[in-house]
């Protein structure tokens, strides 16, 4: 995959006029550094060889001006510092306010195969480390490539010959840097997989406590923490190892070259080729350019830190949600809510086998209907597929007529209110998650809907009433009170479509009495589909579909339905133990 640099180098343009200003401060800081072995060789070669009558005073106004040059470098150093690492900040902020966005777009489909730890890694550690050569690279490069040049053109005029010896090292230190940063990118890479998955462990097993803590199975997640900590410090040691070939193969050659200055340089100084003032500048200034290749390990590990980072961070950026408008997608008006399935087929990855075939169904508007049948027969999935959760492999689903392929998919979402098995509430306020259905609701109508939901007693029994915190995904609140907080939210929303998810399945008989009233208050009026497990809840229903793997195989009321003595008949005496 060629890397993208034009799209690199675009999140600098918002920033580019401080960008431009620190990277010229930083020309000038290591252009200033290159002025002081200079000044060093002025004082040891001309002036304490000359009058040293005049020499002291020479010497005050040179230290002077080295006094003057440290506090325009000390100043220049704080805007760079200071300012470099606001605009990495700022470059790190508009990444991850982008990829977060981005991933707000991708289906559900992205979201059944990606792990949240691996999601998390992405869009926290990388973006840091990608922050940091957006901010660090350019700023490093331009300073010691500027001190590395300077000093090559000073000591090719103090002494052409042993500049040229100690440049015969270079070719071999490209050689190196080359092997070994190939070996540490693969290392890199492989680092960031790892952390994803200890994030991801960490967010399974925490997500998940209570049911640890209940089969008492902490052990067991010990274990699988161990085990990905443990790939992780593998991948970590070999990126150390080819982090110390690389140094230290760069320190034996830097160590060459100070032996060679040293050898070659008193040779010429007994061949009077070079006298010691010469010597001691070449040794400063060999440290000037000794330093960028020193750094050059740190700048190489940054430079593949950030650019993996920038590869993860595009490999997401560069995904197309499975679900998208049409350029000329419908707005909604008015919903009057029928739905039709015709000859639907859906299968959710092209290698598996359809859940639904060629199902058709009709629902006429404010119809309340069922879909009842065993388990892994698709009645989730037909329900799914109204909002475009997904879409379908073959066939239409239509919503008052249109497929709903070409609405437009806020105004489709809008349409259709969604209560669930498994609640999802926020970290916040009680008052907060039910706004959830309508952003701009007023707090009355928040307590209306609260009211219709038969919310309004626990929530006011709460310490704080609907300013009371209610934790993580509402721990702190009951199965029943966290379904009644949802149909509340729902409520609030007030769709003219309603999808009940086996909304009661999981409450005690007491809760289920009460979120059932809850329910059927929030379906009058509405086109509701009931996806049903407890056959008791559904014996009202206008019309109760029964769906199998073979599809649609009986429709009615309860009482016509039992009268067949087919497939419901069969379902409601399994779970009610009647004979048929």
């Amino acid at each position: 995959m060629r890397f993208p640099v034009k799209h690199f180098l675009s999140y600098y343009k918002p920033y580019l006029t401080v960008f431009l200003s620190v990277m010229a401060c930083a020309f000038i800081v290591s252009t200033l550094t290159l002025v002081f072995p200079l000044l060093v060789r002025h004082i040891t070669k001309d002036v304490l060889e000359g009058d040293l009558s005049t020499a002291l005073s020479e010497v005050y106004w040179i230290g002077g001006l080295m006094l003057v040059l440290v506090a325009i470098q000390n100043v220049g150093n704080y805007f760079v510092d200071y300012k470099g690492h606001e605009i990495g900040a700022l470059m790190e902020s508009d990444l991850r306010n982008e990829l977060f966005a981005h991933m707000q777009k991708l289906s559900f489909s992205f979201y059944d195969k990606e792990k949240t730890g691996q999601l998390m890694s992405r869009i926290t550690h990388d973006l840091l480390l990608l922050s940091e050569l957006y901010h660090h690279g350019p700023e490093d490069y331009v300073k010691y490539l500027v001190r590395f040049i300077g000093a090559f053109f000073i000591l090719f005029f103090i002494n052409a010959p042993l500049t040229i010896a100690v440049f015969c090292f270079l070719p071999l230190l490209g050689v190196f840097a080359l092997y070994f940063n190939k070996m540490l990118n693969n290392a890199l890479t492989r680092n960031k997989e790892r952390i994803g998955d200890v994030n991801a462990q960490v967010e399974d097993s925490l997500s998940g406590i209570r049911v640890v803590k209940s089969f008492t199975n902490e052990h067991v997640e010990i274990e699988k923490f161990n085990r990905e900590n443990n790939r992780f410090l593998e991948s970590r040691k070999k990126t150390y190892k080819a982090e110390a070939l690389l140094y230290n193969s760069f320190e034996t050659i830097i160590q060459l070259i100070t032996i060679t200055v040293i050898i070659f340089g008193s040779a010429n100084i007994v061949n009077n080729s070079l006298d010691l003032a010469d010597l001691i500048t070449f040794l400063l200034y060999i440290g000037f350019m000794i330093e960028p290749i020193q750094k050059l390990t740190h700048m190489s590990t940054q430079f593949q830190e950030g650019i993996t980072g920038f590869q993860r961070f595009m490999e997401i950026m560069n995904l197309k949600p499975a679900i998208e408008n049409k350029q000329d997608a419908i707005n909604l008006t008015e919903v009057h809510g029928e739905i039709e399935f015709r000859q639907v087929t859906f299968r959710y990855e092209d290698h598996l086998n359809n859940v639904l075939d060629n199902v058709s169904l009709r629902v006429q508007p404010g119809e309340f209907i069922a879909l009842v049948g065993p388990s892994g027969a698709g009645k989730t999935t037909l329900g799914s597929l109204i909002p475009r959760f997904y879409d379908v492999t073959d066939g239409e689903v239509l919503l008052d007529g249109i497929n709903v392929r070409d609405i437009d998919l806020q105004s489709l979402r809008k349409s259709i209110g969604i209560v669930q098995q498994d609640v999802y509430l926020f970290a916040g306020t009680v008052l907060e998650n039910i706004r959830y259905g309508n952003r701009s609701a007023r707090d009355e109508e928040i307590i209306a809907a609260a009211k219709h939901a038969n919310a309004h007693d626990f929530i006011m029994s709460l310490p704080n009433g609907y300013h009371s915190e209610i934790g993580q995904r509402g721990v702190q609140l009951s199965g029943g009170q966290k379904q009644r907080l949802s149909i509340a939210r729902v409520f609030l929303k007030n769709p003219p479509v309603l999808i009940l998810d086996e909304a009661t399945s999981a409450l005690d008989n007491e809760s289920e009495s009460i979120v059932k009233k809850s329910l059927e208050s929030l379906a009058k009026g509405r086109t509701t589909i009931v996806i049903a497990h407890r056959l008791s809840t559904i014996r009202n229903a206008g019309r109760i579909i029964v769906l199998t793997e073979d599809g649609i195989v009986e429709q009615g009321t309860h009482d016509e339905l039992l009268a067949c003595n087919e497939a419901y008949a069969k379902l409601y005496s399994k779970q009610f133990e009647l004979p048929v």
